[in-house]
């Protein structure tokens, strides 16, 4: 039986899912930034650190992967709005104490609603990108820790996740 829910923006009145529409909403600079983990093998890190990988330049390849997966959110997520983002910047470092990556995926719009769906999506298909470039060497990989870091803009205003 579906029940009424007013806190669940995506759904109506009989409970069905909508797209929600944004037409009245302000149109503000809005940003979102995620991250993501990718724990591996110390000598699968040292392998992506020394060029050592067959399928090439992984750091370089899963940026552009981050990149795409941005832009490509709303043919990805169902209900999300397609935006015309102004900027999506996406970070691969090595963190020799995981070992592993680190993944951030910063992205901007001008517009009436948010880029936290394209910011993780972009932090996501970073990290599945590493995952698929390293998995001849190490199939024992963990993609861990996606998780929205902070908002910027709309209605709801700022929110930063809380240090731990």
């Amino acid at each position: 039986m579906k029940t009424e829910s007013s806190s669940l923006t995506h759904l109506d009145a009989r409970g069905d899912a909508r797209m929600v529409d944004v037409g009245a909403k302000s149109i503000t600079e809005r940003l979102a930034v995620a991250t993501a983990q990718v724990k591996m093998r110390q000598a699968t890190l040292e392998a992506i650190n020394s060029d050592g990988i067959p399928k090439g330049d992984v750091f370089a390849t899963a940026r552009i992967a981050g990149i795409q997966a941005a832009k490509q959110c709303s043919s990805l997520i169902p209900l999300c709005h397609p935006l015309l983002l102004t900027s999506v910047k996406v970070t691969v470092t090595s963190n020799e104490a995981l070992p592993g990556v680190d993944i951030t995926a910063r992205c901007k719009v001008t517009g009436q609603t948010g880029v936290e769906m394209e910011a993780l999506t972009a932090a996501s298909v970073t990290a599945l990108t590493i995952y698929d470039m390293c998995k001849a060497i190490d199939r024992s990989m963990v993609i861990s820790n996606v998780q929205l870091e902070q908002k910027e803009g709309g209605a709801s205003g700022d929110w930063q996740r809380d240090s731990v």
